[in-house]
């Protein structure tokens, strides 16, 4: 199978991305948690437990345990929606959007270092 620049970069991003949170201060954050987080924070519209399941494609209660730990990290909140008392929203937060910021951050490095490793990489094989 012939391997793809374009994918091979991704992986590369994403690669050094995990790294770079997995060696900075503070806790981690699981897959399903960073995929909770993301798309409550990157998809417009009021999230509820029972939407972040259907649009995640998993159950409510994995849901519910990744919010819980978001919550535990003050990178989200849940809020009781007043309209529909028996619904419960999913709130942003401001350590959330630093998190966020932050993230973007990292990513920009990482997406740095991966086209550092590919000119080298690229220089060499050519060499």
């Amino acid at each position: 199978m012939a391997a793809n620049p374009t994918a091979d970069h991704q992986v590369g991003i994403l690669r050094e991305t995990i790294v770079a949170l997995v060696r900075r201060d503070g806790p981690d954050l699981s897959a399903r948690q960073l995929g909770v987080f993301l798309t409550c924070y990157l998809k417009d519209g009021g999230h509820t437990v029972r939407g972040l399941a259907a649009d995640l494609n998993v159950s409510k209660p994995a849901i519910t345990r990744a919010l819980d730990r978001l919550g535990e990290l003050d990178l989200a909140r849940r809020k009781v929606d007043p309209a529909d008392r028996r619904s419960v929203l999913v709130q942003r937060t401001l350590k959330g959007t630093a998190f966020l910021r932050d993230l973007r951050g990292i990513m920009s490095d990482a997406a740095g270092a991966a086209k550092k490793s590919e000119t080298a990489s690229g220089r060499r094989a050519a060499g």
